[in-house]
């Protein structure tokens, strides 16, 4: 990599760490750039550019077109799709080292070639078959084959994916065949996130005796990234570990949070507004349908998405009246007719009030769906997940928070989830409670939705006891919220992390970080050389954690929060997918489904 490269990277570090300029993905961009982009300026020609599905998703979460367009590349194409040969022009495909891939690409060259020549790009290892078929058939057009490491999808500055949520099936399905295969490829994953990071971290994972997938994706992870690293410098000097430490977790060992009503802004959007691929969709006050796109392209998204809900519905129109006293417009009452109104007459800003117009409704739709049900649920449900009332005071008889909730005209759902939350509160409830409880629902016939949380190794039937075990939680300060007071265990843990303060014998090391990592996550003197790489790095320490069975949006918002308040440590998080309540309760449902069933369900839905 060229000096003026490593700058670039190192640039892109900075301001990443300080959560601008779209972090993870400004780092994939940098590094597609400085692999992809860097090969084929050398040949100064226009050039197609040739995307799988998951590989389409990859470049356009961290780039525009027009990013494209500026780098010589004229056109975009789906590698599964019929196009058109351009003989006169090269190729460069970017895909994922699997067989349907492959045989896509040699189709291409095998009889007739559609293009001058191919630069082709695995997002990980190619398997040697794959590899010398391409060789018996595609040879004398291919120019480049590199393997970049790069399998997993930034989502948002500090929060990544394996953009996969049939691993939450693969794992706990007791019907599942290919669960060992399902860690292996999430293993693959994390390692090509350590290696975009250039980190070779320590593995450390949650030891629960009903919890076995964090040890076997712990041992996985730190294998696979031994060997990424001895096969990437063959003959030099031996990698070191880096700062950086990943944790394992699975998504057992935090129930609670996935299934409370949140009420800060993006994790209640998710949840009260049916949002698909980050788009919401609303009216306008004229009845046209618009859709905006929710990402970090939305500078006030990213501005108020982890606020409280409470202060979003304050700040929006303190934001627009900021707007409209630079343009010297009327503005006593901020209403979403008098925005258009205004966008129609000004349309030099019109872009910068359609933000504006966007969070208006968003934040007016959770403000209505709250107000219509929301609000008398979270009172019971805050009080049960954190075991005791507004003014401190232990909840004693956990039913009688819950029956006020059965007793009212929610939805089956939420009814479902004020029940988990009960059941969660004891560590497990009686065969006799819970069939009660199921039949006040009206769920007999979709029971599953509660007794399938012990594939995840949650108690839901347990022997009465005096006393249910609970871990520890931190001392926090008292939140400003009433209806805000829990806060996801992962927070605990991430502090917990960065101070060094994780019990040994919870926590087991799979291989060790340096001593280095002490308690303020900072760096001792003597490993301080390299003293520009390490304060591009807010001190030298990276804490990457995973869940496996998905993240919800009040965990990703512990990553940002701790990174916050502990200037030494970044936080990154993630999973193999992003989990809303509704889509967490439907996946635990079909747990129980044979393989067949859940086909008939994928054919239905299509």
């Amino acid at each position: 990599m060229t000096s003026d490269s490593e700058d670039a990277t190192q640039e892109g570090r900075v301001k990443m760490a300080s959560g601008s300029e779209h972090g993870l993905k400004r780092i994939v961009w940098q590094k597609l750039k400085d692999t992809i982009i860097a090969d084929c300026r050398k040949a100064d020609i226009w050039k197609i550019l040739i995307l799988d599905p998951f590989t389409t998703k990859l470049v356009s979460s961290c780039c525009k077109m027009s990013d494209l367009m500026a780098e010589g590349i004229t056109i975009v194409e789906d590698l599964y799709k019929s196009r058109e040969p351009v003989p006169e022009m090269k190729a460069i495909y970017f895909m994922s080292p699997t067989s349907k891939c492959v045989d896509a690409f040699i189709a291409d060259f095998k009889l007739k070639p559609k293009y001058k020549a191919a630069y082709v790009y695995f997002t990980d290892y190619c398997p040697d078959d794959l590899f010398n078929n391409m060789k018996l058939y595609c040879a004398k057009y291919i120019r480049v084959v590199k393997e970049i490491n790069m399998s997993f999808l930034p989502y948002e500055a500090q929060v990544f994916t394996c953009d996969n949520p049939g691993a939450f099936r693969s794992i706990y399905s007791p019907h599942s065949q290919d669960k060992r295969k399902t860690l292996e490829t999430m293993a693959d994953q994390i390692v090509t996130l350590c290696a975009t990071l250039g980190e070779y971290p320590g593995v450390r994972y949650k030891k629960e005796s009903n919890m076995e997938n964090t040890k076997a994706l712990a041992e996985l992870v730190d294998n696979k990234l031994a060997a990424h690293y001895e096969l990437e410098e063959p003959g030099k000097k031996k990698q070191e570990k880096t700062q950086a430490q990943v944790l394992i977790v699975e998504r057992g060992f935090d129930p609670v949070s996935p299934i409370l009503h949140e009420l800060t802004y993006q994790a209640m959007a998710y949840d009260l507004i049916d949002i698909q691929n980050e788009t919401y969709k609303y009216k306008s006050k004229d009845g046209s349908e618009k859709e905006a796109l929710l990402n970090e392209d939305d500078m006030l998204w990213v501005k108020l998405r982890h606020g409280h809900i409470a202060e979003v519905t304050e700040q929006i129109p303190k934001l627009v009246k900021e707007i409209s006293a630079s343009k010297k417009q009327p503005d006593d009452k901020i209403t979403i007719s008098g925005l258009s109104q205004l966008m129609k007459k000004m349309p030099t800003f019109r872009k910068q009030m359609a933000q504006k117009t966007v969070h208006l409704h968003l934040a007016e739709d959770c403000m209505n769906q709250y107000q219509k049900s929301v609000e008398k649920l979270c009172k019971a449900e805050q009080d049960l997940a954190v075991g005791s009332d507004v003014e401190g005071v232990k909840v004693k008889d956990p039913m009688r928070t819950l029956l006020p909730v059965l007793l009212h005209n929610h939805s089956t759902h939420d009814k479902i989830r004020a029940v988990l939350l009960y059941i969660f509160s004891l560590s497990g409830t009686t065969e006799e409670n819970l069939n009660k409880l199921i039949q006040n629902v009206k769920i007999e016939h979709e029971r599953e939705f509660i007794l399938n949380w012990k594939e995840l190794g949650v108690n839901i039937i347990s022997a009465p006891s005096l006393f249910s075990r609970k871990p520890s939680r931190r001392e926090r300060p008292e939140e400003t919220y009433n209806l805000s007071r829990w806060t996801p265990v992962i927070k605990d843990v991430m502090e917990d992390a960065v101070e060094n303060k994780l019990d040994t014998k919870e926590w087991p090391h799979q291989s060790e970080c340096p001593a280095a990592w002490n308690g303020s996550g900072a760096v001792s003197a003597r490993q301080k050389q390299k003293a520009s790489t390490l304060d591009d790095r807010r001190g030298g320490a990276r804490l990457i954690v995973f869940v496996i069975g998905g993240v919800c949006y009040s965990e990703t918002r512990c990553a940002y929060q701790v990174s916050q308040a502990v200037k030494s440590c970044q936080v990154i998080i993630g999973s193999s997918h992003i989990l809303t309540p509704t889509a967490l309760l439907e996946d635990i449902k079909a747990l129980s489904k044979g393989p067949t069933e859940t086909f008939t369900i994928c054919e239905n839905h299509a």
